[in-house]
């Protein structure tokens, strides 16, 4: 990155890893790899997770909208969605009358199975919350909102 290119309130970081992107980067690498060695005993994805919570949040989700709130792309949700459904955690429709949408739904076996797998990860989620000051646990969630606003458009 050229000097030229950074606002003139943000001087050049001597060393890459004082840049805020990189802490955000290295705390979601974190968070993920926690989350993966905890799913890992459920035999669960961390985008299987999140669609598994997702489903149980917004039963008949498509695949779009599933992508979206994992983070992923349509294909790979197609992926993620035939892995949960030869495991038996979801169901969807083989046709729809409604367009392409093949809405999703958790299977018995599935609600329980994210049960079993929610409170590995909401300890994890717990132990990150615990190292903010409860004080300034607001303000950083704020914050976070706004960074994600500012790149999103």
């Amino acid at each position: 990155m050229h000097e030229g290119t950074l606002s003139s309130h943000t001087p050049p970081a001597a060393d890459v890893t004082e840049r805020l992107g990189y802490r955000l980067k290295r705390a979601a690498a974190a968070l993920r790899s926690a989350m993966d060695r905890a799913l890992r005993e459920y035999g669960l994805t961390v985008p299987q997770y999140a669609c598994l919570e997702l489903l149980d949040q917004r039963p008949g989700l498509s695949n779009a909208e599933l992508a979206r709130g994992a983070f992923v792309t349509r294909q790979s949700m197609n992926v993620v969605l035939r892995g949960l459904q030869d495991a038996g955690l979801i169901t969807r429709p083989a046709t729809t009358d409604h367009g392409r949408a093949l809405p999703a739904h958790l299977t018995e076996e599935g609600h329980r199975h994210l049960a079993s797998a929610r409170s590995a990860v909401y300890a994890i989620d717990q132990r990150m919350t615990d190292a903010v000051p409860e004080r300034r646990l607001a303000e950083l969630l704020a914050d976070l909102d706004r960074m994600a606003e500012a790149l999103d458009g």
